[in-house]
C-alpha cells in the first residue's frame, strides 16, 4: 500500500483564515510586530471577519498583496522555531501549516463540513 504524503495548499471558497476578531486570535496579534497589529486591527470589520474578506464569493479580494501575516505559508516565520529541547525534531512548515488551517476550518465551518472535505482532499499527495 502506498504512503500517503500531505502538502498544504490553500483551497479556494474557504477563508477560514480571514475570521480576524481579536478576541479569537490573540496569539496571532501576539506574534505581530506593533506596526503589523496595527495593520491588522485596521483590517477588522465589525462582524470579525476581514475587510477584505468577500463573504459572498468567500475570496480575499487582495489575495495577491495581502500582508505577511495573511500568508500561510510565513506561520513559522510568524511564530518561530520553539525553544531547542532536547530531542526535539525541526518543525516541519506543512504540518503546521495544515494543523493550523485545521483548526480555523474546524472553528469557522465544523469538523466534518464540505470545507473540511475539500482541504482534506486538496492536500494528500500520493509519493
Amino acid at each position: 500500500m502506498a504512503c500517503t504524503r500531505t502538502t498544504w495548499q490553500c483551497i479556494s471558497g474557504c477563508g477560514a483564515c480571514c475570521r480576524l476578531d481579536p478576541a479569537e486570535r490573540g496569539e496571532a496579534l501576539d506574534a505581530l510586530s506593533p506596526e503589523e497589529r496595527e495593520r491588522y486591527l485596521s483590517m477588522v470589520g465589525p462582524d470579525g471577519w476581514c475587510i477584505h474578506f468577500d463573504t459572498g464569493g468567500r475570496r480575499c479580494r487582495i489575495y495577491e498583496e495581502r500582508p505577511s501575516f495573511c500568508r500561510v505559508e510565513n506561520l513559522i516565520q510568524l511564530f518561530g522555531e520553539p525553544e531547542d529541547a532536547p530531542g526535539a525534531e525541526p518543525i516541519d512548515g506543512d504540518a503546521m501549516a495544515i494543523a493550523c488551517c485545521k483548526q480555523q476550518i474546524r472553528s469557522e465551518f465544523g469538523g466534518r463540513g464540505r470545507v473540511m472535505r475539500r482541504f482534506l482532499r486538496a492536500i494528500r499527495r500520493q509519493p
